[in-house]
């Protein structure tokens, strides 16, 4: 998968832009950022993923997730682009994207 997979996915759900965190290319619901990757090794930041969560990821795909200490006291965790599909990664945007849109937009959504 690559970052433009992410972005076509993510800009079906409504309120989403292209943008840029930490100079790096990312998307966000208004100021809130939805994800971001980084291009040092090709993952993508996942916010609003709980401790216990991230290690229950981070065991059972190691391949595919994992965290670094600088996250360690943050709901975040990364995602290696080169060996997730669409299906790894897609529900944890939405799940970030519905704690962070409008509530018109989760609306849009549905209807």
């Amino acid at each position: 998968m690559t970052w433009d997979d992410i972005v076509a996915f993510a800009l079906t759900l409504p309120e989403v832009a292209p943008s840029t965190s930490y100079g790096e290319p990312s998307l966000k619901v208004g100021k809130k950022m939805l994800t971001r990757l980084r291009e040092k090794d090709n993952s993508i930041v996942l916010p609003d993923v709980p401790p216990e969560e991230r290690e229950m990821l981070s065991e059972s795909a190691p391949d595919i997730f994992f965290w670094e200490p600088h996250y360690q006291d943050y709901a975040i965790v990364l995602a290696r682009l080169d060996n997730a599909g669409v299906e790894d990664i897609a529900g944890l945007i939405e799940r970030r994207w519905r704690a962070i849109a409008p509530k018109r937009a989760i609306a849009a959504r549905r209807g």
